[in-house]
């Protein structure tokens, strides 16, 4: 089963988030952030950066869903990444003017980002990169720290008048998933040998960070809640699902193939137009909808 990588071109798509309060919710994802409505499907609504597909945030309403309990496999946060530093100072000034609580920003060299939780609790970072030619690496591992954000030269990349955009950056996107898993070792084996991501960073304490085509990460996985961490309730809000995409129909294939060979079965899954899906979870639970097309 070794030997498979990602083409360069996988990335991370849609994100689906299970929300007790449907209207809390799209005030947050749409009025706070940004995000536009584009359909709604009786408990579910799909958003984007843009006014048309790609969809970025799927929410589905489970009424008297609970908060994920703190020492629990699940969501760290989604990542959505801006396109450049002035989108993210305008974001951080949507933030500021809906006066939504922030619980860090950090300046990771090869990016800079900003924290905080949705109204269930489920983990955001709202980021944009640095060059890739300001990356540094050693021996196949980048450099990532996490240092102070200067934030005040961040916002000073926009003009102090400059009034809050009704959306978010058309140019965002979903940059990354960072997940609580419950073994590391197990996790990279799902991760690395089974999907083919690979390995940037091992350095870190209690974490891991892989990525396809020299990204600095499209996965992020620790043992912060605990090594062994059993899996949050069924109906507890954060993390349905995410998707990988691959272009490529036949390396799609052989993903495919290559779990259904580990014994993950693989379950095939609505897609729109002429992709293709199938939806498979990782040892912990969590969903990684595989998509094509």
């Amino acid at each position: 089963m070794s030997g498979f990588r990602l083409p360069d071109d996988a990335s991370i798509g849609a994100v689906h988030m299970r929300v007790s309060d449907l209207t809390t919710a799209l005030e947050f994802y749409g009025r706070t952030l940004g995000f536009n409505q584009i359909v709604r499907r009786n408990n579910t609504v799909y958003l984007s950066a843009r006014q048309d597909r790609p969809y970025h945030i799927i929410l589905t309403e489970v009424v008297g869903a609970r908060p994920k309990p703190p020492r629990t496999t699940g969501l760290y946060h989604i990542a959505i990444r801006l396109p450049d530093r002035p989108a993210l100072a305008r974001t951080l000034k949507r933030l500021m003017v809906a006066r939504w609580p922030l619980q860090g920003a950090a300046d990771h060299k090869v990016s800079e980002a900003i924290y905080f939780a949705d109204p269930d609790g489920s983990g955001i970072e709202i980021y944009c990169d640095r060059p890739r030619e300001e990356w540094t690496w050693a021996n196949g591992q980048v450099a990532m720290t996490t240092e102070p954000l200067d934030v005040a030269a961040l916002l000073d990349t926009i003009h102090e008048e400059e009034d809050v955009p009704a959306t978010i950056d058309p140019g965002a996107d979903i940059g990354h998933v960072h997940l609580h898993v419950s073994d590391l070792a197990q996790a990279e084996t799902f991760y690395g040998d089974l999907l083919g991501f690979d390995v940037t960073l091992r350095g870190y304490p209690g974490a891991l960070f892989m990525s396809a085509g020299g990204y600095h990460h499209h996965i992020g996985l620790n043992i912060w809640a605990g090594r062994g961490a059993p899996p949050p309730p069924s109906d507890a809000a954060g993390l349905i699902a995410f998707s990988l995409r691959v272009p490529d129909r036949e390396v799609w294939q052989t993903l495919i193939d290559r779990l259904t060979e580990a014994g993950y079965r693989p379950q095939p899954q609505r897609a729109d137009d002429s992709a293709v899906a199938s939806l498979v979870h990782d040892p912990d639970g969590n969903g990684v909808l595989l998509v094509s097309g």
